[in-house]
């Protein structure tokens, strides 16, 4: 099935942002508003606790099971926002990294924060997502 996000890059803006800065979907669409996705394991338990990368995994894992029962995979995504439970950019660019790495070309419009404290006990990283898809 064709994708029906359009990806929107400017010449104008800076080419060092690892993403389209905006994304459209046709008014066709239904749009898909995913809770943050959390590294939770289906026992409740936080995964890879003390690991930043191995949290941002875990979060994309139990999203692309959300985007599933929604009708909806990752290639639908229209935007994200990255939460990161850190001051420190490292922390923020090793969750980064297996975002990019897990959307691939599919690079949709993203916000990276580094937050104060996420909900659950020994959390670092949740990831928010929309999408957009036909029916």
């Amino acid at each position: 099935m064709p994708k029906i996000v359009t990806l929107i890059r400017s010449a104008e803006l800076s080419s060092v942002a690892q993403y389209a800065y905006a994304a459209t979907a046709p008014a066709d669409a239904r749009l898909v508003f995913l809770a943050g996705s959390c590294p939770l394991n289906a026992d409740g338990s936080t995964a890879s606790v003390g690991d930043f990368a191995g949290q941002a995994a875990k979060c994309l894992e139990n999203m692309v099971v959300a985007l599933r029962e929604a009708g909806a995979g990752i290639d639908d995504v229209i935007s994200t926002r990255v939460l990161v439970a850190s001051s420190d950019r490292a922390d923020l660019r090793t969750a980064w990294e297996v975002v990019r790495t897990t959307f691939g070309d599919h690079d949709v419009p993203s916000t990276l924060l580094g937050v104060t404290v996420l909900g659950y006990d020994d959390q670092l990283v949740e990831i928010e997502a929309v999408a957009a898809v036909r029916g």
